[in-house]
C-alpha cells in the first residue's frame, strides 16, 4: 500500500447520516485526547490529514479516509467530562450505530495512553470488542513520554490491567518519533 495516497472521504456527525459501507474498514477508537488523529497522520505521513487539537473532544464526528480499497474511520473520543450531556449522548449514539450497523469492520485499533492504567471506558470498549468478536489490537500511545524503564513497568502492569492481555496484540507507539508505526502498517496490510 502506498500510504501517501490516502484521501479524506467524508465526515458524519449524527448516527442517521451514516451510509452503508461497501469497503473493508479499519477503525481507530479510544478516549478523548489519546492521540487517534495524531496516529492516523503519522501512519499516512501527513501533518493535517486528521485534525489534531490539544483540546480534548475536538473530533466530534466520524471522519473517514480512503486508501485503495480500505476505508479508515477516526472515531470521536469517549470519556471527556467537560462536554454537555447532550453532546456525549450524540457521540455515544454515533459510535454505537457505527459498530452495530452492517459494516465490514475488519479491525479496530483501540488506543490507550501508555502512561496511565486503562480507564473504565477503555475496559468497557475492550469488553465490547471481545464480546462481539471484533478483531482488534490495543495501541499504547505516547510511549515517547516515558523512559525505557517506565515503558517496561507500564507494559508489565498492563498485563494485569487489561483483561485477556496475554491473548491481545498490544503495540506501544509514538506519533512523535514514529516508533511502532511500521508494526501498525504491517497489521493493516495483513
Amino acid at each position: 500500500m502506498n500510504y501517501n495516497n490516502v484521501v479524506f472521504e467524508t465526515s458524519f456527525g449524527k448516527a442517521s447520516q451514516l451510509t452503508q459501507s461497501d469497503l473493508v474498514e479499519i477503525a481507530f477508537a479510544g478516549r478523548s485526547n489519546v492521540g487517534k488523529s495524531s496516529l492516523i497522520n503519522k501512519i499516512f505521513n501527513r501533518r493535517n490529514l486528521a485534525r489534531v487539537s490539544a483540546v480534548p473532544g475536538k473530533t466530534a464526528t466520524i471522519n473517514f479516509f480512503r486508501l485503495e480499497n480500505v476505508r479508515f474511520a477516526d472515531l470521536p473520543g469517549y470519556g471527556y467530562a467537560k462536554v454537555a450531556q447532550a453532546e456525549k449522548q450524540r457521540w455515544s449514539d454515533l459510535i454505537e450505530t457505527y459498530f452495530n450497523s452492517d459494516r465490514r469492520i475488519e479491525l479496530v485499533f483501540q488506543l490507550i495512553d501508555m502512561r496511565h492504567p486503562p480507564t473504565k471506558d477503555d475496559l468497557l470498549m475492550i469488553d465490547y470488542l471481545v464480546e462481539y468478536e471484533m478483531p482488534f489490537a490495543v495501541v499504547l500511545t505516547k510511549m515517547d513520554k516515558l523512559s525505557q524503564r517506565e515503558r517496561a513497568e507500564r507494559l508489565a502492569s498492563l498485563q494485569t490491567e487489561i483483561p485477556y492481555a496475554d491473548q491481545i496484540t498490544i503495540l506501544p507507539v509514538s506519533a512523535q518519533t514514529g516508533e511502532g508505526i511500521e508494526e501498525i502498517r504491517q497489521i493493516i496490510e495483513e
